[in-house]
């Protein structure tokens, strides 16, 4: 980390400034060393994975507590000096009141930005009604608010990721937490350019995320010529960092072989040099 290490208030005001134009890349850690790792790339700012950190606890995608998260959120944030958005879920809470508790404990923590997802985790009812899922993101902003801190607010569709593919809905709702205060607005699972260029010419002139969560044709320069302002890959680099693992694990346990550890393997001084 830089001797001159930034302040909280620092890096929020960087991270907004960020949003303001352009597009950059938020990659995201799944724990310290990996948010180190992308903080020597040059990478502007981090945004955590839920999925990623949940694999690092032997734990499955959304089974991890709010205490747990809000513990890895203050390891996050202390461990780089770059803004932190929180991968916060849908808030740990049905209710506004509960989403407004979490919230607030979470800015508590030093993030940078929180995303907030309108997902239930009920297979028969997946999103929350949309008067239900207002509430919520109002609950967020008005937790933010009451904190004093400049905290940025993503307010995320989930639609495309629960079977729910319908680009209209996706854009009455993130309209909708536009309005209810939500900073940037997010529906992970969008893929074409004529679905992303509609969700930003939706909800413009707020800016829109973008996760690219698996092998794209697509560069960041085009995905930037797009109008996306950000771009998160979510899991994805945890997931390359599993795969890499796995296949060296299972050449050693099935054929007894050490091909694992071949030449794209850092060695121990390269990975100790970064720390």
């Amino acid at each position: 980390m830089n001797s001159a290490t930034p302040t909280i208030s620092q890096k929020r005001r960087a991270f907004f400034d960020l949003h303001r134009s352009g597009c950059f890349v938020i990659p995201n850690p799944w724990d310290m060393g990996s948010a180190r790792y992308l903080q020597s790339l040059g990478f502007k700012a981090l945004a955590t994975t839920s999925s990623g950190f949940a694999w690092s606890q032997a734990r499955r995608d959304g089974s991890i507590s709010r205490d747990i998260a809000l513990q890895h959120l203050r390891a996050i944030v202390a461990a780089t000096d770059l803004p932190i958005n929180a991968d916060y879920q849908n808030g740990f809470g049905r209710e506004p009141a509960e989403v407004a508790e979490s919230v607030r404990l979470a800015v508590e923590t030093g993030i940078a930005g929180i995303s907030i997802e309108d997902s239930t985790d009920d297979p028969a009812q997946p999103l929350f009604d949309l008067d239900t899922a207002i509430a919520r993101m109002r609950a967020a902003r008005s937790a933010i608010d009451r904190s004093g801190a400049d905290v940025l607010l993503v307010g995320r569709a989930e639609c495309f990721l629960v079977g729910r593919p319908d680009l209209s809905e996706t854009l009455a709702r993130l309209r909708a937490y536009a309005q209810a205060g939500a900073d940037c607005l997010y529906a992970p699972g969008i893929r074409t350019p004529e679905q992303i260029t509609a969700v930003v010419a939706g909800v413009a002139p707020k800016p829109v995320n973008l996760l690219v969560g698996y092998a794209s044709e697509h560069t960041v320069a085009q995905i930037a010529a797009l109008g996306v302002r950000r771009i998160s890959v979510g899991g994805a680099l945890a997931r390359a960092a599993w795969g890499g693992f796995m296949r060296a694990a299972r050449l050693l346990a099935e054929q007894g072989r050490f091909d694992g550890f071949g030449e794209s393997t850092p060695t121990h001084q390269q990975i100790d040099s970064l720390f």
